[in-house]
């Protein structure tokens, strides 16, 4: 067979990350061939294992063939349909509901739907993005409720992208927070529409002025002061002014003028997913074009769906849904990722295709050297200098999975931190166990059941495994079994000193000498430091101390006594001694 020449031969394109078979196959060379090329390189690779673009050209290159980059279809799923001016009708606008921990953001959903979700929640904490509809008039309205604990901050930033309108909720006794001003920010970013619910006002201590002030220095400057930002004091537990608040919320979005593709292919966001035991794969998803049907082909990310059913917010089985509109999803062959936009397929192929060439580009990043924040953590680590917890991680969700990932890694300092050697979507089964008892590591479940059988089974292997419901319950724990790792921290402290003022006798172990005591205290048996003009000499113990020709226990400033010191070093006239004591105190992460 010929060799082939970059002249003769038509350029072969290839995708971001290619397996070593697939490429020999493209190539037309047997694999052996292209096996041999790579190791001539420096690169150990087998049929199964993958190469980057950069490695494959190269190697194309030493084999007489012109590589491309293989034309990647544009990554619509990440992109919302753009409308011209007038261009569609009229939607429903999304709202998000964002705001510090415990400011009443669900209560507040709660009161203007009239549902109960926050007493169903743990610790009355939102855990996961949740879509809910309301009808005011004629008018549907969708609201999202976003996380308040600081740990779902990926979950809050997702929430306001997806939206048109933010609701800032600010509890009128407690004031401006640090969530409160990220929940600001990322609406900012996203580009949306700011509303501040002041609420709690019915409640003693509440100062909707001083609220207001404290926004007003954020750049959120009220209407009513000549700013831009409407703002409503309300009581979700009265009921005051709420409302008020649902048609400021339309107000502002007719100004937006919100409009949408009716028809077509549906286009819109995963807000949430999981793994159903009885079904699956499950997507809360929100549409933002289009008409979304039983029957669709949808990719998200780097998984795709053939939608087998669709229901609404409150659980009821639907045939189609619209834009604006929230929808549970069965069908998608792996649990999507939150905040992924979706977009529509014409068949199996092709989103399984689509699906495909994400995942490749996905696995390409993650070939180099991977880009972490923590590098000198990293290296330590490597080194060995870092102690590791090591956790098994199991989620209710894939976007609860995510806030994990993300507040288990701020767990850490140059000496310990928490390593994720496993985790998942769905309850913790029997090869969970089994793993964390291979990696010797900690089973956590966050939102997720353990039956009986398992945690008896958990028993005989001596795993441990701990439940959660509340995220900073989780995180607290971990803090404080990563501080039980750390050493101990050494209080060295000075607790006197000593000028020699003569020295009677020195042996290879011990010296007899004498001096006056210039500060604090000295006793028998303490640590000393023997020091020549301000530089450490060496060590030694205070094996004997008299004074006034007496044994005594102890010397204060200002008294003249006579030393046994057990030492290797020769003490001489005019030197220090620096007694010292030493204790250890338990450190926290």
């Amino acid at each position: 067979m010929a060799e082939p020449t970059q002249s003769t031969q038509e350029p072969i394109a290839i995708p971001e990350v290619i397996g070593v078979g697939e490429f020999a196959t493209r190539l037309g060379l047997p694999v052996t061939r292209v096996i041999g090329e790579l190791m001539k390189n420096g690169v150990m690779a087998t049929i199964n294992e993958q190469i980057d673009f950069d490695t494959a050209a190269i190697i194309g290159s030493e084999l007489g063939f012109e590589i491309e980059a293989e034309k990647a279809e544009e990554d619509a799923g990440r992109q919302r349909t753009v409308l011209a001016e007038g261009e569609g009708e009229s939607r429903p606008p999304i709202v998000a509901v964002m705001g510090h921990v415990d400011h009443g953001k669900t209560s507040l959903l709660d009161a203007i739907r009239s549902s109960h979700v926050a007493e169903k929640e743990a610790g009355g904490i939102t855990q996961h993005i949740g879509a809910y509809q309301i009808k005011r008039g004629e008018r549907w309205i969708t609201f999202i409720d976003t996380p308040g604990h600081e740990a779902f901050s990926a979950l809050r930033q997702h929430g306001a992208r997806m939206t048109d309108v933010a609701i800032i909720v600010v509890a009128a006794d407690d004031g401006v927070k640090p969530q409160t001003k990220e929940a600001i920010r990322h609406a900012q970013e996203a580009g949306v529409q700011i509303v501040v619910a002041v609420n709690k006002i019915d409640k003693e201590g509440a100062d909707p002025v001083r609220v207001r002030q404290e926004l007003s220095e954020l750049g959120l400057t009220p209407e009513e002061w000549g700013g831009n930002t409407v703002m409503v004091d309300v009581s979700a537990k009265a009921g005051t002014n709420l409302d008020r608040l649902v048609d400021v919320v339309l107000l502002v979005a007719d100004i937006e003028d919100l409009r949408a593709r009716v028809d077509g292919p549906a286009e819109g966001s995963i807000i949430e997913s999981h793994l159903d035991a009885g079904k699956g794969p499950v997507a809360t998803v929100l549409v933002l074009n289009g008409e979304l049907k039983t029957g669709d082909y949808l990719v998200a990310g780097s998984t795709y769906a053939k939608v087998r059913s669709l229901g609404d917010f409150r659980g009821k089985r639907i045939s189609s849904a619209h834009p604006g509109m929230p929808a549970v999803v069965t069908g998608f062959k792996a649990v999507p990722s939150f905040g992924d936009q979706f977009k529509p397929a014409e068949n199996e192929k092709a989103a399984r295709d689509a699906a495909s060439a994400v995942l490749r580009r996905e696995q390409s990043k993650s070939l180099g050297v991977k880009k972490i924040d923590a590098s000198q953590l990293t290296a330590a680590i490597s080194a060995g200098n870092v102690q590791e917890l090591n956790v098994v991680l199991k989620a209710d969700t894939q976007g609860s999975l995510e806030s994990l990932h993300e507040s288990l890694d701020q767990l850490r300092n140059p000496e310990v931190a928490v390593k994720v050697v496993s985790s998942a979507v769905g309850d913790i089964s029997e090869s969970d166990i089994e793993f964390a008892k291979t990696a010797g590591a900690l089973m956590i479940g966050f939102n997720v059941t353990l039956n009986s059988g398992l945690k008896a089974l958990a028993n005989r292997e001596r795993v441990q495994v701990r439940l959660y419901k509340v995220i900073y319950e989780l995180t607290d724990d971990l803090r404080e079994a990563l501080g039980q790792m750390l050493a101990p921290e050494v209080i060295d402290t000075v607790v006197g000193e000593l000028e020699i003022k003569g020295v009677f006798k020195t042996t290879k172990t011990n010296v007899v000498c004498g001096g006056t005591v210039t500060s604090g205290k000295i006793e028998p048996k303490m640590k000393l430091r023997i020091k020549r003009a301000g530089e450490v000499m060496g060590e030694g113990v205070l094996a004997g101390l008299q004074k006034d020709k007496q044994v005594t226990k102890e010397a204060f400033e200002g008294d003249t006594c006579g030393l046994n010191v057990t030492t290797t070093t020769p003490i001489e006239l005019g030197d220090t001694l620096e007694y010292y004591t030493i204790e250890t105190k338990a450190r926290s992460l």
